[in-house]
């Protein structure tokens, strides 16, 4: 089931190591994103403010390189008042979820009211890492000694670990945590893309499910969605 009503696509990104797009992200982009009055940035590290500040400019350093400039950038964290952050993500042509600690953004999320907001929000909805990990239904919380399960935004029924790399620290914590919900392993610089009723990938990713790692398709994330 699309549990994204609104939005006029979401975008679930694992990373980008050299600060960059590809051409096949570019051309989703570009398609959805014909209005660019203003970009709103959502912090996972919210009390980092001129860390926030300079990946708010690095990010869309992205966008304008590739001839989508906004007119504004604003990012929100800490410092935001819920009354200034409902207006910016009501306001916003974009809204992207970024990466750093995903419990910090959401507990920043409901802390400032935005879970409606960004529902009933008609913008271009993206994350990366932490963020695209927000976006999904449930978080593989896979830090802890403990790893554990959280309740997310719902967006989408997709639960994704990004970074991945064969070989990884946190791929038996996968595993095991994949025998009670399926996860979408990303490699950077891959993207999922969900709209209306479709959904397609770009780049590589897997599907960790039972206990088991496989290459995903387009028809497996359909399923999962």
């Amino acid at each position: 089931m699309n549990t994204n009503r609104n939005a006029r696509i979401l975008g679930l990104f694992s990373g980008f190591p050299e600060h960059h797009f590809n051409d096949a992200i570019e051309e989703v982009l570009q398609e959805n994103l014909p209005k660019r009055d203003s970009i709103v940035f959502i912090s996972a590290d919210p009390e980092n403010y001129a860390q926030n500040d300079d990946d708010r400019d690095g990010m869309h350093e992205m966008f304008a390189e590739r001839k989508l400039a906004f007119a504004e950038k604003h990012v929100i964290d800490r410092r935001t008042s819920a009354e200034e952050a409902v207006k910016l993500v009501r306001e916003a042509d974009c809204i992207w979820l970024m990466g750093g600690e995903s419990t910090l953004q959401i507990r920043l999320i409901r802390d400032l009211g935005l879970d409606t907001e960004l529902r009933e929000s008609k913008a271009v909805i993206l994350g990366v890492s932490a963020g695209s990990m927000n976006l999904g239904r449930t978080v593989a919380y896979i830090w802890d000694d403990a790893p554990y399960w959280y309740e997310a935004l719902g967006f989408t029924n997709i639960t994704i670990k990004a970074h991945y790399k064969e070989g990884d620290w946190f791929i038996p914590r996968l595993l095991e945590m994949s025998m009670t919900h399926p996860i979408v392993a990303m490699e950077d610089m891959s993207a999922i893309f969900v709209r209306g009723d479709e959904v397609w990938k770009v780049g590589k990713m897997y599907l960790v499910d039972k206990g088991q790692i496989d290459p995903i398709t387009d028809e497996d994330l359909k399923a999962l969605r």
